[in-house]
């Protein structure tokens, strides 16, 4: 098998699957059902959790748990919805995944796993700090999901809110309104609603969860050209069409676009610029003092193109800034 490539299909055939599929559909259990399995190896080191870790939203997540040495995600594909679970096996990666989509997760394991992430021109060298960290992480590598919808829901909620916060009302959504998880998940795994879902969400639903009335007309605004975004995907790893396209809907600004970039892309430049924590972390890790965005810009300048992965390499290398300073209020959006 090539290197970096998903291996055949393992043991179930697609005729075989797409018959259970069927039955499922019928009524049949879809715990019962057999998944697709396949390999993948990559061509370059592998941290998995460490790669997968910009998608989890805390341990409450019903879209992604992680286990010793494996990984459960869920995911609405362009086929419908499915369940992966990757497990690392010495230095490959057993990928099972189960559902109508099970096809297309599989197939997506490679570019989810960071196959395609260019290193070329990037030189840590010149920093103590990103230079220990990109050698203690050589498993780092810019994820690539292929679905925008999702990630970008995600980066609304967390606009100008707290972690907690965000972290609640996503958990609130996906028990509230996400299907349950293909084949045997983990209990309470629930699969990120379709764009047609969302725009059904009433109102009272969003201030449940803690979702003031900006925010949520965002995330409706985003599921009402859900396809559109979509296609941005074919675009490339991000670059100015992608956040010219992305900063078009109503309520997706520079920050938005950017960790949506990040993540549905695999954007290996993007900067969140406009975040509340960011800037003080990168000044404080690259000359020991806060900046602001500008000063974070000029910081990163010298790792254009891989600015995002900078920031990546800071955060695993397990630096904390200084802690002092004001701390942004948590606001309960639900009793106003």
């Amino acid at each position: 098998m090539p290197r970096g490539r998903v291996a055949a299909w393992g043991t179930v055939s697609r005729a075989t699957y797409a018959r259970r599929v069927s039955t499922a559909a019928a009524g049949g259990t879809a715990q019962d059902d057999l998944p697709l399995r396949s390999t993948y190896t990559p061509r370059h080191p592998l941290d998995l959790r460490l790669t997968l870790s910009p998608l989890s939203r805390g341990r409450q997540d019903p879209t992604m748990v992680t286990e010793p040495g494996a990984v459960w995600r869920t995911l609405p594909t362009p086929h419908g919805d499915a369940t992966l679970r990757l497990a690392e096996r010495g230095g490959a990666v057993e990928a099972m995944a189960w559902g109508p989509g099970a096809e297309w997760a599989i197939a997506a394991v490679p570019e989810l796993l960071g196959d395609g992430d260019d290193l070329d021109g990037f030189d840590a060298s010149g920093h103590a700090l990103l230079r220990d960290s990109h050698r203690r992480n050589p498993g780092l590598r810019m994820l690539r999901t292929g679905i925008v919808l999702e990630v970008m829901v995600a980066a609304i909620l967390e606009q100008k809110v707290t972690t907690l916060e965000a972290r609640r009302a996503w958990s609130y959504l996906l028990r509230r309104h996400g299907a349950p998880a293909p084949g045997p998940a983990p209990e309470g795994m629930r699969v990120f609603p379709s764009a047609a879902v969302l725009r059904l969400i009433p109102s009272w639903e969003w201030h449940r969860a803690g979702v003031d009335p900006s925010r949520s007309r965002a995330a409706l605004a985003a599921a009402s050209v859900a396809q559109g975004l979509e296609r941005t995907v074919a675009l490339g790893r991000g670059g100015p069409e992608v956040e010219r396209r992305m900063r078009s809907v109503p309520g997706v600004g520079v920050w938005t676009a950017a960790e949506t970039m990040q993540r549905s892309h695999g954007d290996p430049d993007t900067v969140s610029v406009g975040d509340y924590h960011l800037p003080s972390i990168v000044g404080h890790a690259l000359i020991g003092r806060a900046v602001d965005d500008d000063g974070m810009l000029e910081l990163l300048a010298p790792w254009a193109g891989h600015r995002q992965r900078v920031m990546r390499l800071i955060g695993a290398s397990g630096f904390r800034k200084p802690r002092h300073g004001p701390r942004m209020t948590i606001q309960d959006h639900r009793f106003h």
